[in-house]
């Protein structure tokens, strides 16, 4: 069972009633739909809660929720065609208002079938995928050409799934094959495919900002006709690795060269000042504030 912090209650929202709130998000459905009914819509809202290794941290960071939506729909606007390249269906309902007072950190979107598969794309070799290369020279299971150092580019880009295991309950790295037993052939091939593209389109358009999409998980549904949708939070600082580009060809060690747009700030402190046992402590004030410039800031690079 996951070891979470008890997550903080949602606030009440007019015409919306709260459903769910998992780590770093709070759920709502249209206050006229019956508990016992699903609905057909729902609104998504982005705290400024931050997580890392299972745990809610205290404090959040100011502004997280708003940041990431920013991005969010930025993205889902490019990959719906906003780039110039082909239209990848996303979950966003055309012309919805959010309510006023989480308007800046929240999206109405369609209810979908999730799939029960995360889909992570790697184009670089780090994190436990590299913990895994250093004991196995694979990265879930896919082998890897020897001599990779920790930050190194990969010959391509990798899918490696993960299966999204019940609330409570850690997700679970698993191999293409496993992921056709879950959602059936022509299903994980699409997951696949979809991820591989997207995460292309994407790593290109962050090249051009001078950053590295080191790499990002998507999460699809199905919409009400069967047709593949992307889904949930895309290509933020939470659910990504960007670094700086000019960083990483310079840097002299694995830190210096991935000057990183995420929380790894936040995995970094944690790693070094709690044994991962109990309640983790407090968030320093610095490492909140530099967090919290690093969102903003890639926000900034890629939207300019």
């Amino acid at each position: 069972m996951s070891t979470a912090a008890p997550v903080p209650a949602s606030a009440d929202l007019p015409g919306w009633r709260h459903v769910y709130s998992g780590k770093v998000r709070d759920l709502y459905v249209p206050a006229e739909v019956p508990e016992s009914a699903d609905a057909d819509r729902m609104l998504v809202v982005a705290s400024d809660r931050v997580s890392a290794f299972d745990h809610v941290l205290s404090p959040g960071i100011p502004g997280k929720g708003e940041l990431l939506t920013s991005l969010s729909r930025w993205w889902f606007d490019r990959l719906a065609g906003g780039d110039g390249g082909p239209r990848i269906p996303n979950h966003l309902v055309a012309d919805a208002e959010p309510p006023a007072e989480v308007a800046g950190r929240s999206m109405v979107v369609h209810a979908l079938e999730m799939l029960p598969v995360e889909c992570v794309v790697r184009g670089y070799l780090t994190g436990s995928g590299y913990q895994e290369y250093l004991a196995s020279g694979t990265v879930c299971g896919i082998p890897l050409p020897a001599g990779l150092a920790d930050g190194d580019r990969l010959p391509e880009p990798i899918y490696t799934p993960a299966y999204k295991a019940p609330m409570g309950e850690h997700d679970e790295n698993i191999t293409f094959e496993q992921s056709i037993e879950l959602v059936g052939e022509m299903q994980a091939t699409a997951l696949r495919d979809s991820s591989l593209a997207i995460y292309t389109r994407a790593a290109e358009t962050a090249e051009a900002a001078g950053l590295i999409l080191a790499d990002t998980k998507f999460e699809f549904g199905l919409d009400a006709a069967g047709a593949l949708t992307l889904a949930d939070e895309v290509l933020t600082s939470d659910s990504s690795r960007y670094w700086d580009a000019r960083s990483w060809r310079e840097g002299s060690t694995p830190t210096e060269r991935m000057a990183s747009f995420d929380k790894q700030i936040v995995r970094n402190w944690l790693s070094a000042n709690w044994d991962k046992t109990g309640d983790p402590p407090a968030l320093p004030a610095d490492i909140v504030e530099r967090t919290t410039a690093r969102y903003r800031e890639l926000l900034q690079r890629l939207t300019a």
